[in-house]
């Protein structure tokens, strides 16, 4: 069975031509209202889409885990997300399934930047954002993605089940969904497609949705490597502190001048050096113990 999923906030006047033509395409439509309050839930509702709601408004990768999860309670073969603004063409849910259905993917992204997609009246500000964010986040996730932002992509069953393990509520989720495909071993693949920009409106504060694709890629590495990233920055942090520290004492014991300066800096690089030590530390237990409660989650289920 095919679903077309739609995460939604607030998209009453733009929501409806969106479910209609995914209804073509696929044998279910299943939208998560994250809190909307405006008539986002009763238009869709109306229009034949089922409809899961937050009480409140949770975030785009909180709405997508909501998706995931009912569609696999809904035993759905291959389900296919997408924008409720209507910047995504329900027409392209075909291109992006056939893989999936035909056994030589597990998770299809709809590209704007591989041979013939595109992304009409997309601004070159933005454009320059996407480069930075694709150029980092393919690298951040381990995977040679084109377009790591695509809000249009199809899931199998089994990658359904990983996705649902992401765990960013933001926007970061499209990093978290593309890291958690990659351990996963999911078999990947992209096809173009077309997004319009010409008359939409941004739904969020460009600049926010940007710090939060930045402080998501952070997260991401961080995670993955905090003895390299934070460890080894600490330790050398540490060394020089005991350097100036021992700069400074010897300064004293020859000289009796107790340099304030010196003194400061040791401290303070002694400090800051211990504290990234620890964090670094206890990122890497964390990731231990959410790797094995996945494991468990997984054996379970």
């Amino acid at each position: 069975m095919r679903a077309a999923l739609i995460p939604a906030y607030n998209e009453e006047s733009r929501i409806a031509p969106v479910i209609l033509k995914a209804r073509r395409h696929v044998d279910l439509v299943i939208v998560c209202d994250d809190g909307s309050t405006d008539m986002t839930p009763e238009v869709a509702r109306d229009l034949g889409a089922v409809v899961v709601r937050h009480g409140r408004n949770l975030g785009y990768g909180a709405a997508l885990r909501t998706l995931f999860l009912e569609a696999l309670k809904r035993d759905v073969d291959v389900a296919v997300t997408l924008d409720a603004d209507g910047q995504h063409d329900p027409d392209f849910i075909p291109v992006l399934v056939e893989p999936v259905e035909r056994g030589e993917a597990d998770l299809v992204i709809g590209s704007r930047f591989v041979r013939g997609g595109g992304a009409p009246g997309m601004s070159r500000l933005r454009r320059l954002a996407l480069a930075f964010l694709n150029l980092v986040g393919r690298r951040a996730v381990g995977l040679d993605v084109r377009d790591t932002q695509s809000g249009m992509r199809a899931y199998s069953r089994r990658a359904l089940e990983v996705a649902a393990d992401a765990m960013e509520r933001g926007m970061g989720v499209s990093y978290g969904i593309l890291r958690e495909a990659a351990k996963a071993g999911l078999r990947v693949k992209e096809v173009p497609i077309k997004v319009s920009y010409g008359e939409a409106r941004p739904s969020r504060n460009p600049v926010l949705h940007f710090s939060e694709l930045v402080a998501a890629l952070l997260r991401i590495v961080l995670e993955e490597r905090p003895l390299l990233y934070l460890g080894i920055p600490g330790l050398l942090l540490v060394m020089v502190g005991l350097a100036f520290g021992w700069w400074a004492l010897d300064l004293y014991l020859s000289t009796r001048y107790f340099s304030v300066p010196m003194a400061l800096v040791s401290v303070g690089s002694s400090i800051a050096g211990f504290l990234l030590v620890i964090t670094s530390f206890q990122l890497y237990v964390l990731a231990k113990l959410r790797a094995e409660l996945r494991r468990l989650r997984r054996r379970i289920d």
